[in-house]
C-alpha cells in the first residue's frame, strides 16, 4: 500500500464522467467580483492543476468549491450533485477537503493534537500508521509544538490532517510555496502515492515545473476565468503559451 508511482502518469481510476464539474462559477468578496465564469472539471483519480499568476482567482476557486466564500453563483456539481448552495460543513461530509496556503497549524498545539483535531467526516481515512508511512518526520515530531516545526514539516502536517478525515477529493493550495527543493520533491512523491491510492487532487500552483511532474491536466486561470487547458502529454506543444501566460 502507498507504493511510489511515476508522477504525471494517466490516472487508472479516472473515468469519463467528471467527479467535479464547475460551470460559470462567479464569486465575490463583499462588493468585489473576483470570479467571472470559471468552468472546468476533474475526473475521479486525476491530479488537475490550476495555474496562473498571483491574483488570478485560483485560491478563490478552491474556497468557492468548499463553500467558504461569502457569495457565489453558477454551478458546482460533485458526484453529479449540485453543491453551489450547500454549506461548507455538508460539503466536507461529502468527502471534499482543502489544505490552505497558510497551512493553519495551531502553534499552541503539538503535532499529535494538530493531527487529531479535525473530525472524521467519512469512513476510509488514512490511519496514523499510513500517515507516518507518507510522512515519517511527523512520527518523530509528535510531541513538538507547531511553532517548532519547519515550513516543510508544517506542510506535511497540514496535508496529513485532512487525510485522517476520510476525504477523497483533496484541494491543495500552493503546497510547495517557500519550501526547499528536497521537501518539494517529497510533496511530489506524496501526491503521486495518493493518486495511486485513488485520491482525486485539485492543485493550485505557481511552480509550473513542480506541477508538470505530478498533474494529468492543467487549466490556466487569468482574471477570474479559465482561458486555456491541456493535458500533460500536450505540455511541450504549449510551452510558448505557458511562457506568455505565466512568465516561466
Amino acid at each position: 500500500m502507498l507504493d511510489a508511482v511515476t508522477a504525471g502518469a494517466p490516472a487508472a481510476a479516472a473515468v469519463d464522467k467528471p467527479l467535479l464539474a464547475v460551470e460559470n462559477l462567479q464569486a465575490w468578496y463583499g462588493e468585489s467580483h473576483v470570479l467571472h465564469g470559471i468552468t472546468f472539471d476533474v475526473r475521479e483519480g486525476e491530479v488537475v492543476t490550476l495555474l496562473g499568476r498571483n491574483g488570478a482567482g485560483k485560491t478563490t476557486t478552491l474556497k468557492s468549491i468548499m463553500g467558504i466564500i461569502g457569495k457565489r453563483s453558477g454551478s458546482i456539481r460533485f458526484g453529479g450533485e449540485e453543491i453551489v448552495r450547500t454549506s461548507s460543513d455538508r460539503i466536507a461530509r461529502k468527502g471534499i477537503a482543502i489544505c490552505p496556503e497558510e497551512r493553519g497549524i495551531f502553534s499552541s498545539l503539538d503535532v499529535r493534537e494538530n493531527l487529531m483535531l479535525p473530525p472524521v467526516v467519512r469512513s476510509g481515512g488514512l490511519s496514523l500508521d499510513q500517515i507516518f508511512t507518507l510522512f515519517p518526520n511527523l512520527r518523530e515530531r509528535l510531541n513538538s509544538q507547531g511553532t517548532k516545526l519547519s515550513g516543510g514539516e508544517q506542510q506535511m502536517l497540514a496535508i496529513a490532517r485532512i487525510l485522517r478525515t476520510g476525504a477523497r477529493f483533496l484541494m491543495l493550495d500552493e503546497p510547495t510555496e517557500g519550501l526547499a527543493p528536497v521537501i518539494i520533491q517529497q510533496i511530489g512523491h506524496t501526491i503521486a502515492r495518493l493518486k495511486k491510492e485513488g485520491f482525486t487532487i485539485l492543485l493550485v500552483e505557481q511552480n509550473f515545473r513542480f506541477a508538470s511532474t505530478v498533474a494529468d491536466r492543467f487549466y490556466i486561470v487569468e482574471h477570474g476565468k479559465v482561458i486555456d487547458g491541456f493535458s500533460n502529454s500536450e505540455l511541450q506543444s504549449n510551452m510558448d503559451k505557458l511562457h506568455a501566460y505565466l512568465g516561466v
